[in-house]
C-alpha cells in the first residue's frame, strides 16, 4: 500500500513538474521578438569580449551597455508574465 502510495506522488510531482515547463514555455514563446533580441543581445556580448583590444574605452562601454540592454529586456519579459 505505501509502495502505491510512493509511486502516485512521484507521479504527480512529475505531472506538476512537466506541466510548469509547458507554461513556462508558452509564456517565452508568446514573446518571440523579446527572446530574439535577448538572443542577439547575448550574440553581441559574446562577439565583444571575444574582440581584441580595448578601443579606446568603446568596446567595455559598449559591453557595459549591452549589459544594460539584456537586463532591460530579460525584465519586461519577467513583467510580462
Amino acid at each position: 500500500m505505501k509502495s502505491n502510495f510512493k509511486t502516485a506522488f512521484v507521479a504527480g510531482g512529475f505531472a506538476v513538474a512537466m506541466a510548469t515547463g509547458v507554461f513556462i514555455g508558452q509564456a517565452l514563446a508568446s514573446q518571440p521578438h523579446m527572446q530574439s533580441a535577448l538572443d542577439a543581445l547575448r550574440t553581441a556580448r559574446s562577439e565583444l569580449v571575444a574582440a581584441t583590444a580595448n578601443k579606446g574605452d568603446h568596446r567595455l562601454k559598449s559591453l557595459d551597455y549591452v549589459d544594460q540592454a539584456i537586463a532591460e529586456v530579460k525584465s519586461g519579459i519577467e513583467y510580462a508574465e
